[in-house]
């Protein structure tokens, strides 16, 4: 098993150096050959359009770095969380809980890359139905980490161990026996 293990290890931290090449790579194209910055907003479908914005803060606008002493803060706090993904990934056997830890890894540092060397993360990608818009602003590390979230929530319930219960089962188990 350990064999196995490491290959899957090797797999996810590949996964996570590719989401960050593939978020970096997407965030020079928009701002370099789109011109998105100079431009602001270019429409390309009924429901996707590219719009510039620069994020100072985390997740929903939330702790925005409006000084110096909040940018470096939040490196560091996000530096910790990735660290702290990167254990994870590097003790997890199981290949669907480490492509998980992977995008959210990789994620995270597209997202520090820009926060260290920017000051801000780049965003640019505008879903919308018409006027309503379900998700802000974003860009691919973003959505990344939250496909990575989404696996590794749903695995955590889902997906069945060796004896057969599911993570929910366990728990509902767990709590019956109190």
């Amino acid at each position: 098993m350990s064999g196995i293990a490491a290959r899957n290890r090797v797999i996810g931290l590949c996964l996570a150096v590719l989401v960050a090449a593939l978020d970096q790579l997407s965030k020079w194209y928009v701002t370099g050959p789109l011109a998105l910055r100079e431009v602001g907003h270019i429409d390309l479908l009924p429901f996707f359009d590219l719009t510039y914005a620069e994020n100072r803060g985390i997740s929903l606008g939330m702790l925005e770095a409006s000084n110096m002493e909040m940018r470096w803060l939040l490196v560091l706090m996000t530096l910790l969380i990735a660290l702290v993904v990167l254990v994870w990934l590097l003790r997890e056997k199981r290949l669907g809980d480490i492509l998980g830890l992977a995008l959210i890894l990789g994620g995270a540092i597209g997202n520090i890359y820009d926060r260290y060397t920017l000051g801000y993360v780049v965003d640019f990608a505008d879903f919308h139905i018409g006027g309503f818009r379900p998700f802000l602003i974003f860009n691919v590390a973003d959505a990344a980490i939250t496909i990575g979230v989404v696996i590794i929530l749903a695995r955590s319930l889902l997906v069945r161990d060796k004896d057969g219960e599911t993570g929910a089962a366990r728990s509902a188990d767990a709590v019956s026996e109190k």
